[in-house]
């Protein structure tokens, strides 16, 4: 135990030193929320792995993996056509060049759409950031087998994020993740092999593991399988292609030419790392079925590194898992606390405020943001009730990719999207979210069909109907920005400009 829990400590701590030293660079607002945009190729593709790789990865993708089996790839999947999708767009949004999404949403859609998309981003993202603490306490339990409980654990890892970001911003952020991609790409790598040898190979899997998990899609989806499986695929895809703390770090490039070839590096990544987290879960089941180890399915991968590989591969898986979730925090937390500084105060607020002096403001609402999402995860710790990253994810998921990524994308690529029918969007996907994935199962919980995991637990969340919500959720939001703009006289050529090139007449 001793030694695994000293060296992440040791990691730890020497990311505190580097980020301290880092910090001193941070003179502006630009330097804090975008690194003065002088992100290098390498660092650019770097931090965007490690934005992506989370514990959606590590902790909800071993959850989904446990009862889905291979399955499970459904959601990493739509990242793969996300980034593919992204690499069109990448060099267009680092021309735009400013510091969020609220910036396109304003220029397309007025600032009502800016401050609805940041009221639904906060949400979701604060989502993320909570999950993430609650992996770090799943990685700290782990490594020291117990004598870390759980709840102290999330306290360790929400203490560390929250610190980083409020040293250091973006500088922090993108010069942190360019030694934790490193060690998530090679431990991945090197432990795999081990995983399937110490599993049996695919051979004994396949005779230990239920033939459902060799499915296309699982029959533990519930009543229809592929429409779930297929859910999670779409919530992970909507989410990707719109998602901020990506169009930051594209802001943040010194060129937009390395941008978009940050982004094509970055799918191949993206591809190994999740497809090798799904692999080394799935044999790590077959394992805790034919030992009888009785893991807690969200730590399979983590018990994976501690069990079934060699101590310094297991002791590097364990650290890309910790960099993940501190990255994959950080990233989250800089990019929320950025909305409410760009969008809301300084928007809304004070429009007159000097961004050298803001800083020190933004610093602030990182350190509120953060205890609020700790409060998302301690609240349920401390009352004993029942989390499940994977379905934390997929709400933050779901409101993020409806709420926001139609509308945005729309902003960047049809220009007949008026700002009614941006407005509309933005603000049905967001109702149409919190409707089906919080009103409905309580108001009338007779309609709500649960799937049925392996030991008939509930463990993919109950849908009205058996329909996932973001269908009906993508529905209303795509249907409203297409309804409503085509009803509504088009965007002038000096509103499409920034974004389309389009010059004034006689300009």
């Amino acid at each position: 135990m001793g030694w695994y829990l000293w060296v992440i400590l040791g990691y730890l701590l020497v990311l505190t030193g580097f980020n301290v030293y880092r910090s001193k660079r941070v003179k502006t607002q630009d330097d804090f929320m975008v690194a003065g945009r002088k992100l290098s190729l390498t660092t650019m593709v770097f931090t965007l792995v490690c934005t992506w790789i989370g514990s959606g990865t590590f902790i909800a993708g071993a959850e989904y993996a446990y009862h889905a089996g291979w399955s499970a790839l459904w959601q990493p999947a739509g990242a793969f056509l996300g980034i593919a999708i992204i690499y069109f767009v990448a060099g267009k949004i680092r021309t735009f060049g400013q510091y969020t999404v609220g910036d396109i949403l304003e220029v397309r859609y007025g600032k009502f759409a800016r401050l609805f998309g940041a009221l639904a981003l906060i949400v979701a993202f604060t989502t993320i950031v909570a999950y993430q603490f609650r992996a770090g306490g799943y990685i700290l339990n782990v490594a020291t087998d117990g004598r870390i409980s759980l709840g102290l654990g999330q306290t360790i890892a929400a203490a560390f994020v929250i610190l980083f970001v409020a040293i250091g911003g973006m500088v922090a952020v993108a010069h942190t993740d360019l030694p934790n991609g490193i060690i998530i790409v090679v431990a991945c790598c090197l432990a795999v092999p081990f995983v399937v040898i110490a599993a049996g190979g695919w051979a004994h899997a396949a005779q230990v593991l239920p033939p459902g998990d060799f499915e296309l899609f699982s029959p533990d989806f519930g009543k229809y399988p592929a429409l779930k499986g297929f859910s999670y695929f779409l919530s992970t895809l909507l989410l990707l292609m719109g998602v901020q703390s990506m169009y930051q770090k594209f802001y943040a490039a010194r060129t937009p030419k390395e941008a978009k070839r940050a982004v094509a590096i970055w799918i191949v990544g993206t591809i190994v790392v999740e497809t090798i987290v799904i692999a080394i879960a799935v044999f790590a089941a077959a394992y805790n079925v034919e030992h009888q180890t009785h893991w807690d399915p969200r730590s399979l991968v983590l018990n994976a590194a501690r069990h079934m590989v060699p101590a310094p591969v297991g002791v590097l898986l364990l650290g890309a898992a910790c960099a993940v979730v501190l990255s994959t925090g950080m990233n989250y937390l800089l990019s929320s606390s950025s909305n409410v500084m760009r969008d809301i105060y300084q928007r809304m607020v004070r429009p007159d405020a000097d961004p050298d002096k803001m800083v020190a403001l933004q610093k602030v609402f990182v350190v509120g943001l953060g205890l609020c999402a700790f409060a998302m995860i301690f609240i349920p710790t401390v009352l004993n009730l029942q989390i499940s990253v994977l379905q934390y994810a997929y709400f933050a998921y779901t409101m993020y990719g409806v709420a926001v990524t139609p509308a945005l994308f729309a902003a960047l690529t049809w220009k007949r999207a008026t700002r009614q029918g941006g407005l509309a969007s933005i603000v049905s996907g967001a109702l149409a979210t919190v409707f089906f994935e919080l009103v409905l199962p309580r108001v009338a919980p007779s309609v709500m069909e649960a799937a049925q995991g392996k030991v008939g637990a509930q463990v993919f969340g109950a849908d009205a109907w058996g329909i996932p919500s973001i269908y009906p959720a993508a529905v209303i939001s795509i249907g409203a920005l297409v309804v409503v703009s085509l009803l509504t006289p088009p965007s002038t050529a000096q509103e499409l400009a920034p974004l389309f090139g389009e010059k004034r007449p006689g300009a």
